[in-house]
């Protein structure tokens, strides 16, 4: 993270609103930039957003031009919604969406015979399928419905079999082209989405350790310092989330797509392993309970105290240190590959910061409790994240 980013984070602190639109304009920047330098996440996102305003259309081409439907709107309507992220969520929402729609027209149709009235019909049935929408069988498509039933007898037309059937066939017309556009042309494939997740949260958790470690050797922070590191550290839980989300969305993503459209999507073969998400997710457990101890030390109406002198910038170093080592591991899943492989030299460096910190320790003990025990149990959650970040030589056949 370059000095102005880290000096622009201590600038915002505290100022919430302004902080929350200067991320969110650098989110938006970020997901541009991505999108138009290549193939991943944004891209697809860019993609499906075509996809489904090229499905709805096709679907108002088909019913209102070519077969002169002078209300086709049932049609472009559920093609729209049906580009989902995946093809089988596609093909399911279909079958859910016609039923809630079928359900929805009949029940209308029903009420409008029996009241005679279109308000009437709309007081007698709308209650009715607000309730059958909660039905779990209907998933988040039961709202349709309803919706059906506005659509049918706000319309104005006489409500009959023939206009019933009109209706259920434009939505079947719309089904269609939404789901043959979804499968047919680029269909999503979320394959590269958890190596993207796992780097993003790999480069955060980087982020956050060369934070600390650069407010830890100023020796000026404090406990609104402390807030910000368990902000970061609330974001790096969303990620995680963000990655399991994914890795559920790459399975249901390989289920209804054919082979050879794969393969033109040029979406990558294989995904990290899921062993992956377990040891990040481990990592993100350690980082919170790093920023949850320096919060605890930094309060003033606590007896733990934190840390200071020359130990503290060595807990800082050992800090930047395992920062640097998540921020390789974020290059190598974003496909970079270093020069030269640090492993060895890092792990040396780690050695002696450790043996240094350990006799820091013992200095510290003669300082009284409080001050050991919130240095020991930092330097323990340190060789935690370590052991996590950096553990025994493996084979690196996932990259």
């Amino acid at each position: 993270m370059s000095a102005v980013t880290h000096t622009l984070r201590k600038a915002l602190r505290g100022r919430r609103p302004a902080a929350a639109v200067w991320w969110e304009a650098c989110a938006v920047g970020r997901a541009v930039r991505a999108a138009w330098r290549g193939p991943g996440r944004e891209r697809d996102l860019v993609v499906q957003s075509l996809k489904a305003a090229g499905a709805a259309l096709i679907a108002w081409t088909v019913a209102g031009v070519w077969l002169g439907d002078p209300m086709a709107l049932m049609a472009p309507w559920v093609a729209l919604v049906l580009v989902q992220a995946t093809v089988y969520s596609s093909v399911r929402q279909a079958g859910q969406q016609f039923a809630a729609i079928c359900t929805g027209a009949l029940l209308a149709s029903a009420a409008q015979a029996i009241m005679d009235d279109n308000t009437g019909a709309l007081v007698l049935s709308l209650p009715v399928l607000m309730l059958v929408a909660n039905w779990s069988r209907f998933g988040g498509q039961g709202i349709y419905a309803a919706t059906t039933a506005v659509f049918v007898l706000a319309s104005g037309t006489a409500v009959s079999a023939a206009a019933v059937g009109h209706r259920v066939g434009q939505a079947a017309l719309g089904a269609v082209i939404g789901v043959a556009v979804n499968a047919l042309v680029l269909p999503p494939i979320h394959l590269r989405d958890v190596r993207e997740n796992l780097a993003a949260l790999a480069r955060e958790a980087g982020d956050l350790l060369h934070s600390v470690a650069a407010d830890l050797r100023e020796t000026q922070w404090d406990a609104q310092s402390a807030a910000g590191w368990t902000s970061d550290a609330a974001r790096l839980e969303r990620r995680l989330e963000a990655l399991y989300s994914a890795r559920s969305w790459s399975r249901e993503s390989l289920r209804l797509t054919s082979g050879r459209l794969r393969r033109l999507h040029r979406a990558p073969t294989v995904v990290p392993p899921e062993d992956e998400d377990r040891r990040w997710s481990r990592v993100t457990g350690n980082l919170g309970a790093l920023t949850r101890t320096l919060a605890v030390a930094a309060d003033e109406h606590r007896t733990p105290a934190p840390p200071e002198g020359p130990v503290l910038d060595l807990y800082a170093r050992l800090l930047r240190l395992i920062g640097d080592a998540c921020h390789t591991e974020a290059g190598r899943w974003a496909g970079e590959r270093p020069g030269a492989d640090p492993a060895t030299a890092t792990e040396e460096t780690m050695e002696e910061l450790h043996r240094r910190l350990q006799e820091g320790l013992r200095e510290h003990a003669g300082q009284g409790a409080a001050r050991t025990a919130v240095l020991g149990t930092l330097l323990l959650q340190a060789e935690n994240l370590w052991a996590e970040i950096v553990p025994e030589p493996r084979e690196s056949a996932e990259q």
